[in-house]
């Protein structure tokens, strides 16, 4: 996303480029390993010198995704930008990054767009929602076929159905959408009573929030900002494996983004559970255990 509300899109379309700032000034070049995490233990402090009204669970975000644009996006990669009217241009990186002192989003990479760019109202739902659901910078490569197929001109398959009186079919596939699933139904579960999803200037930050042990399925703060909740999300039984895994995305949120006067507690969500798992979890402390139940009603 070029800008808060896609503002700059145009401009970048224009001119050739995509970028971020972020409120960081000065040419990265010399600090741009492949290792994200370095750049944010260097960055981080400085993001939060640029913006003293930010947290850390923000400035974490941020530098993660200036980290992305800079560096972590290959030339040859596609991308896909927002333009705030329901069309994405679409273009291929095609340079390293280079610092365009004193321009808007200084932190940038040239790009060659497409003349034609692809309408959102031809994604799918899933697509939609991981599109548009995290801050500048989300990676939609597990959608890559039916990326493709739209700039060849064709719509992704649709999902079908024998009854006529199913009016919207894609719940059947809630299993595998789980995620966006529980997103977007967030308010109405037991979770959304004490807890938000993480966001920053209005846009949710708290899906797949980048650690150094890999993305958390959802990261939540308590409504009185005194607790971080991390979630994990297992599509059908889960094992004692999940535990551990879990552990770590609580350490790490524990130790780089709580701040002083809060804690972290942890939440797993599974089709079902089995004994190993109720063992480790009777020993194990902050971790709760929820299952989930898909339910679909025709009435007349």
């Amino acid at each position: 996303m070029a800008g808060q509300a896609c503002k700059y899109a145009q401009q970048c379309f224009e001119q050739g480029f995509i970028g971020g700032d972020w409120g960081i000034e000065g040419d990265l070049t010399h600090d741009l390993g492949d290792n994200w995490r370095d750049f944010n233990s260097q960055y981080i402090p400085v993001f939060l010198a640029a913006n003293p009204d930010k947290t850390k669970v923000g400035a974490g975000l941020a530098c993660g995704m200036l980290h992305t644009i800079c560096k972590g996006m290959a030339m040859g990669d596609l991308i896909f930008c927002p333009n705030g009217s329901g069309i994405y241009y679409v273009g291929e990186v095609t340079s390293d990054y280079y610092y365009a002192a004193g321009e808007i989003l200084p932190h940038r990479r040239k790009v060659k767009w497409l003349a034609q760019g692809t309408s959102r109202e031809e994604m799918s739902q899933p697509l939609k929602n991981s599109a548009g659901s995290i801050g500048t910078v989300c990676n939609i490569t597990k959608y890559a076929q039916e990326l493709e197929a739209l700039l060849e001109g064709k719509k992704p398959p649709a999902l079908t159905h024998s009854d006529e009186s199913v009016e919207d079919p894609s719940v059947f596939a809630l299993e595998k959408h789980l995620e966006d699933f529980l997103v977007a139904n967030w308010q109405y579960t037991e979770l959304g009573q004490d807890y938000d999803i993480y966001t920053e200037d209005g846009e949710i930050v708290g899906q797949q929030y980048p650690s150094d042990t890999g993305p958390i399925d959802i990261l939540a703060i308590s409504k009185n900002k005194q607790t971080l909740l991390v979630v994990e999300l297992k599509r059908g039984r889960a094992s004692d494996n999940v535990v551990g895994q879990i552990q770590r995305y609580m350490g790490y949120v524990k130790h780089e983004l709580c701040e002083p006067n809060q804690d972290v507690k942890g939440v797993i969500i599974a089709l079902e559970d089995d004994v190993r798992l109720q063992r480790a979890l009777s020993v194990t402390q902050g971790i709760e255990f929820y299952k989930y139940q898909v339910s679909f009603k025709l009435i007349k």
